[in-house]
Protein backbone atom coordinates (compact mmCIF):
# COMPACT_ATOMS: atom_id res chain seq x y z
CA UNK A 1 0.00 0.00 0.00
CA UNK A 2 0.95 3.53 -1.12
CA UNK A 3 2.14 5.39 2.18
CA UNK A 4 -0.19 8.18 3.42
CA UNK A 5 1.40 11.19 1.80
CA UNK A 6 3.33 13.87 4.15
CA UNK A 7 1.48 16.38 5.79
CA UNK A 8 3.51 19.30 3.33
CA UNK A 9 2.77 18.16 0.14
CA UNK A 10 5.44 19.86 -2.09
CA UNK A 11 4.76 21.18 -5.57
CA UNK A 12 5.56 19.19 -8.88
CA UNK A 13 7.25 20.38 -11.46
CA UNK A 14 8.21 18.87 -14.98
CA UNK A 15 10.34 19.72 -17.76
CA UNK A 16 8.96 19.30 -21.37
CA UNK A 17 11.90 17.04 -23.14
CA UNK A 18 12.82 18.86 -26.37
CA UNK A 19 13.37 16.43 -29.46
CA UNK A 20 16.70 17.28 -31.53
CA UNK A 21 16.76 16.38 -34.79
CA UNK A 22 19.67 16.29 -36.92
CA UNK A 23 19.52 17.20 -40.47
CA UNK A 24 21.32 14.77 -43.22
CA UNK A 25 21.84 15.62 -46.83
CA UNK A 26 20.50 13.59 -49.19
CA UNK A 27 23.52 11.26 -50.78
CA UNK A 28 23.30 9.95 -54.06
CA UNK A 29 22.07 6.42 -53.88
CA UNK A 30 24.15 3.28 -54.88
CA UNK A 31 22.26 0.67 -57.28
CA UNK A 32 21.75 -2.19 -55.26
CA UNK A 33 23.98 -5.78 -56.24
CA UNK A 34 22.52 -8.72 -55.77
CA UNK A 35 24.11 -10.47 -52.94
CA UNK A 36 23.43 -14.69 -52.31
CA UNK A 37 24.06 -13.88 -48.82
CA UNK A 38 22.77 -11.00 -47.97
CA UNK A 39 18.94 -12.72 -47.61
CA UNK A 40 20.06 -15.76 -45.33
CA UNK A 41 21.69 -12.58 -42.87
CA UNK A 42 18.88 -10.83 -43.01
CA UNK A 43 16.40 -13.76 -41.56
CA UNK A 44 19.31 -14.57 -39.33
CA UNK A 45 19.02 -11.18 -37.73
CA UNK A 46 15.61 -11.29 -37.89
CA UNK A 47 15.40 -14.49 -35.97
CA UNK A 48 18.00 -12.71 -33.33
CA UNK A 49 15.43 -10.01 -32.49
CA UNK A 50 12.41 -12.39 -32.43
CA UNK A 51 14.53 -14.29 -29.70
CA UNK A 52 15.85 -11.20 -27.90
CA UNK A 53 11.74 -10.38 -28.24
CA UNK A 54 10.58 -13.26 -26.41
CA UNK A 55 13.31 -13.66 -23.90
CA UNK A 56 12.26 -9.67 -22.61
CA UNK A 57 8.52 -10.75 -22.82
CA UNK A 58 9.31 -13.91 -20.68
CA UNK A 59 11.05 -11.79 -18.39
CA UNK A 60 8.57 -9.05 -17.83
CA UNK A 61 5.35 -11.84 -17.33
CA UNK A 62 7.57 -13.18 -14.58
CA UNK A 63 8.15 -9.64 -12.95
CA UNK A 64 4.26 -9.07 -13.54
CA UNK A 65 3.43 -12.94 -12.20
CA UNK A 66 6.00 -12.16 -8.76
CA UNK A 67 4.80 -8.58 -8.64
CA UNK A 68 1.29 -9.86 -8.07
CA UNK A 69 2.38 -12.77 -5.92
CA UNK A 70 3.80 -10.74 -3.61
CA UNK A 71 0.89 -7.90 -3.61
CA UNK A 72 -0.81 -11.12 -2.64
CA UNK A 73 1.18 -12.32 0.59
CA UNK A 74 1.28 -8.63 1.50
CA UNK A 75 4.67 -8.75 1.13
CA UNK A 76 4.97 -5.16 -0.68
CA UNK A 77 2.52 -2.39 -0.19
CA UNK A 78 -0.96 -2.32 -2.21
CA UNK A 79 -2.82 1.62 -2.82
CA UNK A 80 -4.67 2.24 -0.05
CA UNK A 81 -8.38 4.02 -0.71
CA UNK A 82 -10.84 4.40 2.23
CA UNK A 83 -13.60 1.28 2.20
CA UNK A 84 -12.00 0.50 -1.20
CA UNK A 85 -14.68 1.06 -4.14
CA UNK A 86 -16.91 -1.38 -2.70
CA UNK A 87 -17.23 0.37 0.58
CA UNK A 88 -17.93 4.09 -1.17
CA UNK A 89 -20.28 2.41 -3.47
CA UNK A 90 -22.51 0.50 -0.66
CA UNK A 91 -22.46 4.22 0.96
CA UNK A 92 -23.59 5.86 -2.14
CA UNK A 93 -26.58 3.45 -2.78
CA UNK A 94 -27.90 3.52 0.64
CA UNK A 95 -27.70 7.44 0.34
CA UNK A 96 -29.30 7.28 -2.94
CA UNK A 97 -31.66 5.13 -1.82
CA UNK A 98 -32.67 7.32 1.67
CA UNK A 99 -32.91 10.58 -0.63
CA UNK A 100 -36.06 12.03 -1.51
CA UNK A 101 -37.45 12.01 -5.41
CA UNK A 102 -36.22 15.60 -5.89
CA UNK A 103 -32.85 15.07 -4.33
CA UNK A 104 -32.16 12.41 -6.67
CA UNK A 105 -33.55 14.38 -9.87
CA UNK A 106 -31.28 17.12 -8.90
CA UNK A 107 -27.98 15.01 -8.30
CA UNK A 108 -28.59 13.00 -11.71
CA UNK A 109 -29.06 16.37 -13.65
CA UNK A 110 -25.87 17.67 -11.73
CA UNK A 111 -24.33 14.30 -12.98
CA UNK A 112 -25.93 14.15 -16.69
CA UNK A 113 -23.84 17.39 -17.27
CA UNK A 114 -20.55 15.18 -16.58
CA UNK A 115 -18.24 14.19 -19.39
CA UNK A 116 -15.24 12.82 -16.88
CA UNK A 117 -14.26 8.87 -18.32
CA UNK A 118 -12.62 8.50 -14.60
CA UNK A 119 -16.00 6.27 -13.61
CA UNK A 120 -19.13 5.56 -14.87
CA UNK A 121 -21.33 8.90 -14.72
CA UNK A 122 -24.19 7.43 -12.36
CA UNK A 123 -24.44 8.38 -8.71
CA UNK A 124 -23.13 5.30 -7.17
CA UNK A 125 -19.45 5.03 -9.20
CA UNK A 126 -19.03 8.72 -8.96
CA UNK A 127 -18.93 8.38 -5.19
CA UNK A 128 -15.32 6.31 -6.51
CA UNK A 129 -14.17 9.12 -8.43
CA UNK A 130 -11.82 11.38 -5.52
CA UNK A 131 -9.64 8.74 -5.36
CA UNK A 132 -9.47 8.23 -9.31
CA UNK A 133 -8.78 11.81 -9.57
CA UNK A 134 -5.88 11.71 -7.23
CA UNK A 135 -4.17 9.01 -8.48
CA UNK A 136 -4.69 9.90 -12.16
CA UNK A 137 -1.78 12.91 -11.26
CA UNK A 138 -3.59 14.79 -8.93
CA UNK A 139 -1.66 14.32 -5.79
CA UNK A 140 -2.61 18.05 -4.46
CA UNK A 141 -5.73 16.36 -3.54
CA UNK A 142 -4.26 13.71 -1.11
CA UNK A 143 -4.97 15.01 2.21
CA UNK A 144 -8.07 16.02 1.50
CA UNK A 145 -9.18 12.61 2.59
CA UNK A 146 -8.47 12.43 5.73
CA UNK A 147 -7.75 14.03 9.51
CA UNK A 148 -5.06 12.69 11.47
CA UNK A 149 -5.94 12.90 14.99
CA UNK A 150 -3.20 11.42 16.68
CA UNK A 151 -3.83 8.69 19.53
CA UNK A 152 -1.63 10.92 22.46
CA UNK A 153 -3.06 14.16 21.67
CA UNK A 154 -5.61 14.20 19.62
CA UNK A 155 -6.27 17.54 17.83
CA UNK A 156 -8.75 18.73 14.73
CA UNK A 157 -6.77 22.52 14.64
CA UNK A 158 -3.48 20.62 14.00
CA UNK A 159 -5.09 17.59 11.93
CA UNK A 160 -6.92 20.19 9.89
CA UNK A 161 -3.59 22.12 9.24
CA UNK A 162 -4.86 25.70 11.30
CA UNK A 163 -8.33 25.08 9.56
CA UNK A 164 -7.17 27.45 5.85
CA UNK A 165 -9.08 29.37 4.74
CA UNK A 166 -10.99 28.04 1.26
CA UNK A 167 -9.78 29.12 -2.20
CA UNK A 168 -12.63 30.20 -4.63
CA UNK A 169 -13.74 27.78 -5.84
CA UNK A 170 -13.14 25.44 -2.95
CA UNK A 171 -11.71 22.80 -5.57
CA UNK A 172 -8.78 25.20 -6.35
CA UNK A 173 -7.68 23.80 -2.21
CA UNK A 174 -5.32 24.65 -0.53
CA UNK A 175 -3.43 21.62 -0.53
CA UNK A 176 -2.76 21.39 3.04
CA UNK A 177 -6.25 20.76 4.09
CA UNK A 178 -8.23 17.82 5.76
CA UNK A 179 -11.56 15.84 4.72
CA UNK A 180 -13.33 17.80 8.03
CA UNK A 181 -12.68 20.79 5.84
CA UNK A 182 -13.19 20.12 2.77
CA UNK A 183 -16.25 18.53 3.22
CA UNK A 184 -17.69 21.46 4.90
CA UNK A 185 -16.50 24.01 1.73
CA UNK A 186 -17.94 21.71 -1.04
CA UNK A 187 -21.28 20.98 1.03
CA UNK A 188 -21.74 25.08 1.06
CA UNK A 189 -20.74 25.11 -2.58
CA UNK A 190 -23.20 22.89 -3.58
CA UNK A 191 -26.01 24.33 -1.27
CA UNK A 192 -25.66 27.72 -2.50
CA UNK A 193 -28.17 28.54 -5.74
CA UNK A 194 -25.09 30.93 -6.97
CA UNK A 195 -22.31 28.32 -7.72
CA UNK A 196 -21.38 27.93 -10.82
CA UNK A 197 -22.35 24.62 -12.59
CA UNK A 198 -18.72 23.09 -13.75
CA UNK A 199 -17.78 23.79 -9.79
CA UNK A 200 -21.48 22.29 -8.79
CA UNK A 201 -20.32 18.94 -10.15
CA UNK A 202 -16.85 19.08 -8.38
CA UNK A 203 -18.58 19.74 -4.98
CA UNK A 204 -21.10 16.96 -5.55
CA UNK A 205 -18.26 14.35 -6.58
CA UNK A 206 -15.97 15.30 -3.54
CA UNK A 207 -19.40 15.01 -1.03
CA UNK A 208 -20.11 11.58 -2.66
CA UNK A 209 -16.73 10.65 -1.76
CA UNK A 210 -15.30 12.56 1.48
CA UNK A 211 -18.76 11.48 3.62
CA UNK A 212 -17.21 7.91 3.43
CA UNK A 213 -13.85 8.60 4.03
CA UNK A 214 -14.58 10.81 6.73
CA UNK A 215 -16.49 7.55 8.92
CA UNK A 216 -13.57 5.14 7.75
CA UNK A 217 -11.72 5.07 11.38
CA UNK A 218 -8.39 5.34 10.18
CA UNK A 219 -8.77 7.72 8.19
CA UNK A 220 -9.63 9.50 11.25
CA UNK A 221 -6.81 8.89 13.33
CA UNK A 222 -2.53 8.45 14.12
CA UNK A 223 0.06 6.89 15.13
CA UNK A 224 2.74 8.16 13.90
CA UNK A 225 2.22 5.23 11.46
CA UNK A 226 0.82 7.51 8.73
CA UNK A 227 -2.59 5.71 9.92
CA UNK A 228 -1.73 2.92 10.47
CA UNK A 229 0.20 2.00 6.67
CA UNK A 230 3.40 1.50 9.05
CA UNK A 231 1.62 -0.97 10.49
CA UNK A 232 2.12 -4.77 9.10
CA UNK A 233 -0.46 -7.49 9.91
CA UNK A 234 -0.97 -10.78 9.71
CA UNK A 235 -4.82 -12.21 8.88
CA UNK A 236 -4.35 -16.02 9.11
CA UNK A 237 -3.07 -18.49 6.16
CA UNK A 238 -0.08 -16.62 5.45
CA UNK A 239 -1.95 -13.61 4.77
CA UNK A 240 -0.14 -10.12 5.43
CA UNK A 241 -0.91 -6.79 4.87
CA UNK A 242 -1.07 -3.47 6.87
CA UNK A 243 -3.86 -1.63 9.36
CA UNK A 244 -4.52 0.88 7.14
CA UNK A 245 -5.44 -1.35 4.38
CA UNK A 246 -7.40 -4.36 6.66
CA UNK A 247 -9.69 -1.84 7.67
CA UNK A 248 -9.99 -0.24 4.29
CA UNK A 249 -10.49 -3.59 1.91
CA UNK A 250 -10.18 -6.76 3.84
CA UNK A 251 -12.40 -6.12 6.65
CA UNK A 252 -15.10 -5.94 4.40
CA UNK A 253 -14.28 -9.17 2.20
CA UNK A 254 -16.80 -11.31 4.09
CA UNK A 255 -19.90 -9.05 3.25
CA UNK A 256 -19.40 -10.15 -0.53
CA UNK A 257 -18.89 -8.86 -3.84
CA UNK A 258 -21.64 -7.21 -4.54
CA UNK A 259 -21.93 -3.54 -3.56
CA UNK A 260 -25.94 -3.11 -4.09
CA UNK A 261 -26.79 -6.64 -2.54
CA UNK A 262 -24.75 -5.40 0.91
CA UNK A 263 -26.29 -2.17 0.99
CA UNK A 264 -29.68 -3.13 0.85
CA UNK A 265 -28.79 -6.05 3.44
CA UNK A 266 -27.29 -3.46 5.43
CA UNK A 267 -30.09 -1.31 5.19
CA UNK A 268 -32.38 -3.92 6.95
CA UNK A 269 -30.72 -2.98 10.47
CA UNK A 270 -31.00 0.58 10.01
CA UNK A 271 -33.77 1.66 12.59
CA UNK A 272 -35.73 4.29 12.42
CA UNK A 273 -34.42 5.53 15.61
CA UNK A 274 -30.74 4.66 13.98
CA UNK A 275 -31.60 6.91 11.07
CA UNK A 276 -32.87 10.12 13.04
CA UNK A 277 -29.87 10.31 15.79
CA UNK A 278 -27.43 9.44 12.90
CA UNK A 279 -28.93 12.64 10.66
CA UNK A 280 -27.00 15.67 12.25
CA UNK A 281 -23.97 16.55 13.50
CA UNK A 282 -20.88 18.05 11.08
CA UNK A 283 -18.31 16.38 9.40
CA UNK A 284 -15.97 17.73 12.60
CA UNK A 285 -18.54 15.58 14.99
CA UNK A 286 -18.21 12.52 12.93
CA UNK A 287 -14.17 12.87 12.49
CA UNK A 288 -14.38 12.87 16.14
CA UNK A 289 -16.24 9.93 16.30
CA UNK A 290 -15.02 7.74 13.74
CA UNK A 291 -11.56 8.69 16.10
CA UNK A 292 -13.39 6.95 18.99
CA UNK A 293 -13.70 4.03 17.27
CA UNK A 294 -10.23 4.24 16.10
CA UNK A 295 -8.98 4.43 19.53
CA UNK A 296 -11.64 2.15 21.32
CA UNK A 297 -10.83 -0.84 18.56
CA UNK A 298 -8.31 -0.65 15.58
CA UNK A 299 -5.45 0.30 17.76
CA UNK A 300 -6.08 -1.99 20.43
CA UNK A 301 -3.36 -4.66 18.70
CA UNK A 302 -0.44 -3.29 20.82
CA UNK A 303 1.37 -1.85 18.22
CA UNK A 304 3.98 1.23 18.91
CA UNK A 305 3.72 4.60 17.90
CA UNK A 306 6.22 5.04 14.80
CA UNK A 307 6.87 3.65 11.47
CA UNK A 308 9.88 0.96 12.42
CA UNK A 309 10.79 -0.29 9.14
CA UNK A 310 11.81 -4.30 11.03
CA UNK A 311 8.30 -5.14 12.53
CA UNK A 312 7.17 -8.34 12.67
CA UNK A 313 3.32 -8.90 11.26
CA UNK A 314 0.72 -8.51 14.49
CA UNK A 315 -1.75 -11.05 14.20
CA UNK A 316 -5.35 -10.06 13.95
CA UNK A 317 -7.26 -12.80 15.89
CA UNK A 318 -10.83 -13.89 14.79
CA UNK A 319 -12.17 -11.93 17.62
CA UNK A 320 -11.04 -8.40 16.83
CA UNK A 321 -11.26 -9.13 12.65
CA UNK A 322 -15.23 -10.12 13.64
CA UNK A 323 -15.54 -6.79 15.60
CA UNK A 324 -13.90 -5.02 13.61
CA UNK A 325 -16.20 -5.98 10.74
CA UNK A 326 -19.51 -4.99 13.19
CA UNK A 327 -17.79 -1.18 13.29
CA UNK A 328 -17.21 -0.88 9.62
CA UNK A 329 -20.94 -1.83 8.95
CA UNK A 330 -22.14 0.25 11.68
CA UNK A 331 -19.65 3.36 10.48
CA UNK A 332 -20.84 2.16 6.59
CA UNK A 333 -24.69 2.55 7.32
CA UNK A 334 -23.69 5.82 9.35
CA UNK A 335 -22.15 7.15 6.48
CA UNK A 336 -24.82 6.67 3.73
CA UNK A 337 -27.61 8.00 6.34
CA UNK A 338 -25.62 11.29 6.55
CA UNK A 339 -24.88 11.56 3.15
CA UNK A 340 -28.58 11.25 2.17
CA UNK A 341 -29.30 13.90 4.67
CA UNK A 342 -26.68 15.92 3.55
CA UNK A 343 -27.95 15.62 -0.22
CA UNK A 344 -31.12 16.20 0.86
CA UNK A 345 -30.47 19.25 3.01
CA UNK A 346 -27.93 20.78 0.13
CA UNK A 347 -30.62 20.26 -2.75
CA UNK A 348 -33.88 22.22 -0.76
CA UNK A 349 -31.09 25.14 0.09
CA UNK A 350 -30.11 25.55 -3.60
CA UNK A 351 -34.03 25.08 -4.50
CA UNK A 352 -34.33 21.42 -6.17
CA UNK A 353 -37.62 20.78 -7.10
CA UNK A 354 -38.55 24.69 -6.95
CA UNK A 355 -40.29 25.73 -10.54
Amino acid sequence: MTARPQRVSPGSSSCARRSTWSSVRDAPRRAAVPDPIARPLRLARSAGRLARHRRTANSQAMRTLLLAGLLVVGLIPAPAFAWGDKGHEIIATIARDRIAPATRAWVDAILATDTDTLTAPDMVSRATWADKWRDSGHRETASWHFVDQELGAPSLDSACFGHPAPAVPASAGPAQDCVVDRIDAFARELSDPATAPAERLLALKYILHFVGDVHQPLHASDHQDRGGNCVHVGLGDQRTTNLHSFWDTAVLAPLGSDPAAIAHRLEGSITSADAHSWASGSASSWAVESYGEAKAHAYTIGSPAGCAGDQAPIALSSAYQAQALAIAERQIERAGVRLAWLLDTAAAKAGAGRS
